[in-house]
């Protein structure tokens, strides 16, 4: 398999080639790190949301949107599909790397991380990148400095002026594609957590709604969570069975039907203090190769009606 950095700077290239009419921003910093805006001061869009989740997935998945309905409501959904689902949901698209500096803080996700592989995830799947440029998208309502492109480089063991820092808040249009693009990536997870060897993962296919753009960070992260957890729709195809395939989706978890904005301010909104058990797409298919195919889950349109504010 190629370099999942090497693939995701290609896609970047794209975005920075395409800036103005994916209405984003992109600007280097004084260490000649690349800034790339997709919703902090720039408005991004859907295009521009699609096109950073395929980044993200190091160009490994397919993104595209299709209209249905919430509540009778038409809303847009992603649909993601990927035939590399241990690499691309896991060791690129998840977001496993906390950016804290004095100056910023900020949730990375994509490729970058394969370049440190000290997530568990690395260790499962045995893949580790090598690659002189980096990406790592960062979920933040604010614009990150040269002292998060050198904690960047420092590791992930590249020069400054090989990383490249998309930038998204919650809060964007960019913000509810991408979060909407991840109900795959946390049936992976969680399959993966639970014991199941992510490289029996052959094929994931999913859609979730993407969820109205709210006005301040806060109901943005409990909206989107919501749409995967309520909305959120999965289709595995796996090697082996399991015993524990029905604990995949959201309707195993003790919270189920409780609004996320609700479970996070029982954790005073700090996300690490949340359960990752809680983080679940709400209806899953797993169809074994020779195997049965069973569905688990099921999606609650009354708890999206009223996260959406419909």
């Amino acid at each position: 398999m190629e370099s999942l950095n090497r693939m995701a700077i290609e896609l970047v290239d794209e975005a920075l080639d395409f800036a103005e009419e994916l209405d984003i921003g992109a600007f280097e910093l004084d260490n000649e790190a690349t800034v790339l805006d997709f919703g902090v001061e720039f408005d991004g869009g859907i295009e521009s949301g699609l096109l950073l989740a395929e980044i993200q997935t190091a160009g490994l998945a397919t993104v595209q949107t299709r209209m249905d309905e919430v509540g009778g409501a038409p809303i847009p959904h992603v649909e993601l599909s990927t035939d590399h689902p241990a690499l691309a949901l896991l060791c690129a698209q998840k977001a496993g790397w906390e950016v804290t500096t004095e100056s910023f803080e900020g949730l990375g996700s994509g490729p970058a991380r394969a370049l440190v592989a000290e997530e568990s995830e690395f260790a499962r799947t045995g893949y580790h990148d090598a690659f002189d440029l980096t990406v790592l998208a960062i979920e933040s309502d604010q614009l990150p400095d040269e002292s998060v492109a050198e904690q960047v480089a420092d590791m992930a063991d590249v020069e400054p002026s090989g990383v490249f820092l998309p930038v998204f808040p919650s809060a964007s249009i960019a913000g509810s594609v991408t979060m909407a693009a991840r109900a795959a990536e946390l049936a992976a997870f969680r399959l993966s957590e639970l014991g199941y060897d992510p490289l029996d993962l052959v094929s994931a296919t999913a859609s979730a709604p993407i969820a109205p753009i709210a006005g301040d960070e806060q109901t943005a992260m409990a909206r989107t969570n919501d749409a995967l957890a309520y909305g959120g729709q999965v289709h595995l195809t796996v090697r082996e069975e399991f015993d524990r395939f029905d604990e995949i989706a959201s309707t195993a978890t003790e919270v189920y039907g409780q609004p996320f904005a609700e479970i996070f301010d029982e954790a005073d909104w700090d996300f690490y203090e949340v359960d990752d058990g809680v983080f679940a797409p709400a209806q899953v298919t797993v169809d074994v190769i020779g195997g049965p195919t069973t569905v688990y889950g099921e999606t609650s349109e009354e708890l999206l009606v009223e996260s959406f504010e419909l």
